[in-house]
């Protein structure tokens, strides 16, 4: 059984990898460290037109995500992140937000599953909001709903793939409370390959509006308890002087 991870979270279940509505195994601990370089040099203005910066923009992140089963329905996870970035306005190094939450799986069948999640975050020096100063905002908790389905795609040569989607709401102090959508879709090309296409997208809920969609297309080649994931991250759309990013990703898994 392949236990990855997506996005923030993946797991797996038979020869699929599934995404983080699924818990880990009890005992089991995955670790994931990733890196995220971000360029823009245009941007998303209040009427969700795409402008030119003023200035190139430029966000790099590193983060470790680690996540362990408490028992087969149970699983903690934490996240904690390291950023460098510089734009018109701020030219910061420091720590990013660190997460740690709780998924508790309510609903398992042979291919579906439903979960939710509560977390805690507590800011960092960098960005705690892609459209938010460097050090702004302070304390955040989060409830989270994820569904996840995995089938045989007997149309597409028998291969397995997953479906899963996640809503939340961020409550936030110091920034604007936000709700996500967020959605991952996985196919497996052999028993160590797999392909990711995701979908991020959330908004402000009060306060001048501000809304994002981002999306990032991915290749993961599995080795035995170890995988490497490599791909892509875009902005499709924004709004409320939002950075049109893009730039690669890279992740290395490990399970336990």
């Amino acid at each position: 059984m392949i236990r990855a991870a997506v996005a923030l979270v993946a797991t797996a279940w038979p020869s699929v990898a599934l995404a983080g509505a699924w818990p880990l195994d009890r005992g089991d601990t995955q670790v994931i460290l990733k890196i995220e370089q971000m360029r823009a040099s245009d941007g998303f203005d209040v009427d969700g037109i795409r402008r030119p910066l003023f200035s190139d923009r430029e966000d790099d992140m590193a983060s470790i995500f680690v996540e362990h089963g408490l028992t087969d329905r149970l699983t903690l996870q934490m996240r904690a992140e390291w950023q460098r970035g510089e734009d018109l306005f701020a030219d910061y190094e420091g720590a990013g937000p660190t997460e740690i939450g709780l998924r508790y799986q309510v609903v398992e069948t042979r291919r579906s599953t439903v979960s939710v999640y509560a977390a805690y975050a507590y800011a960092g020096e960098g960005r705690n909001a892609g459209y938010a100063a460097p050090g702004a905002g302070s304390h955040d908790w989060e409830l989270r709903l994820l569904a996840g389905h995995g089938d045989r795609l007997d149309w597409f040569g028998g291969r397995e793939a997953f479906v899963e989607v996640q809503v939340a709401r961020r409550f936030r102090d110091g920034l604007a409370d936000e709700d996500h959508l967020d959605i991952t879709g996985g196919i497996n090309f052999g028993p160590n390959w797999m392909i990711l296409n995701q979908v991020y997208a959330g908004r402000t809920a009060e306060g001048p509006e501000v809304a994002w969609v981002n999306a990032e297309s991915s290749v993961v080649r599995h080795y035995g308890n170890w995988s490497l994931q490599a791909g892509w991250r875009q902005a499709l759309a924004g709004r409320g002087e939002v950075p049109a990013q893009s730039g690669p990703m890279i992740a290395v898994w490990r399970r336990f």
